[in-house]
């Protein structure tokens, strides 16, 4: 008789799971978008420090601040997790930053181009062997850049230093021994002083937005909450998938960032730019099929 092959429910939990991360940072320009009049930097102090009060009442309620203590009891071996934290805040800052000034399509490049730059570092800082098509896919992006600085006189800074900043993010973040929930609460711990100073500057300044009026108020509590539920449901995906199926889900929060950026905010999109995104497509076609190649094999 035929084999059959059936999907186990954990699996199908976790592909739900995964589209709901990826969907919701897709969605996340329509959000930013709402911070109208609100500067970037005011926006990312409160999404540090609300985060972190979201994410202490969730480990709170999942008695999980084990591996939390037991990090913070160490700050010599905070190095790490200290420049994740600086990392990931300065990525966040950066995406805000692009949405209010309408560069949803170079923030939505960055995104594409994360993979490539994650095999780049692979290869630069761990020695890791480089695929030939790999390599390849690198190659691509590498033109792309090119053309755009070529055609438009300008480095696309925006993409760059959204997919270096969060590329190496990933890359510190595999040599800290933390889940997912429990790194980001350290790293959001760690930032939390600079925020509380950052907010009571801009308060003494009277430049705080927080608290002038209810809209602006919920938004900037909101924007903690939202940062941490794609996490959530992403470490659900994560602990019932493959990296391959991850990586192929991956895809979808640039693509749908690339639709909002032309049909929502009407950005215009050039023949240079389009020319860059068609080949850092044709890169991640390849790397993906590598991927594909090199996953573990079912028995």
């Amino acid at each position: 008789m035929p084999r059959t092959h059936s999907v186990s429910p954990d699996a199908s939990k976790g592909v739900g799971f995964g589209l709901a991360a990826y969907l919701m940072w897709g969605c996340f320009p329509l959000f930013f978008a709402l911070f109208e009049g609100i500067p970037a930097y005011e926006v990312l102090i409160h999404r540090v420090l609300w985060s972190c009060v979201f994410l202490m009442g969730l480990v709170t309620l999942m008695r999980r601040w084990s591996p939390v203590r037991a990090a913070l009891r160490h700050p010599r071996r905070l190095g790490r997790v200290l420049a994740c934290a600086i990392l990931i805040g300065a990525n966040w800052g950066l995406y805000i930053y692009a949405v209010e000034t309408r560069q949803v399509l170079q923030a939505s490049l960055g995104y594409f181009l994360t993979p490539l730059i994650n095999v780049l570092l692979g290869m630069l800082v761990l020695r890791e062997r480089m695929q030939p098509l790999q390599g390849v896919a690198v190659a691509l992006a590498g033109v792309a850049i090119a053309i755009q600085l070529m055609m438009l006189g300008e480095v696309p800074w925006i993409s760059l230093a959204l997919a270096f900043s969060f590329g190496t993010y990933g890359l510190l973040r595999k040599q800290v021994p933390l889940d997912g929930l429990s790194g980001l609460l350290v790293e959001t711990l760690l930032l939390m002083p600079l925020g509380l100073l950052a907010l009571a500057w801009l308060s003494e300044l009277g430049m705080s937005h927080f608290l002038a009026d209810h809209r602006s108020t919920l938004l900037l509590i909101a924007s903690g909450v939202i940062t941490a539920l794609p996490l959530l449901a992403f470490a659900g995906a994560a602990r019932r998938l493959r990296l391959a199926t991850l990586g192929f889900l991956m895809y979808l929060n640039p693509s749908i960032q690339f639709l909002i950026a032309l049909l929502v905010f009407n950005e215009p999109l050039t023949p240079a730019q389009l020319s860059t995104f068609m080949l850092i497509w044709c890169g991640l076609a390849l790397y993906s099929w590598t991927a594909w190649q090199n996953r573990p094999q079912e028995s």
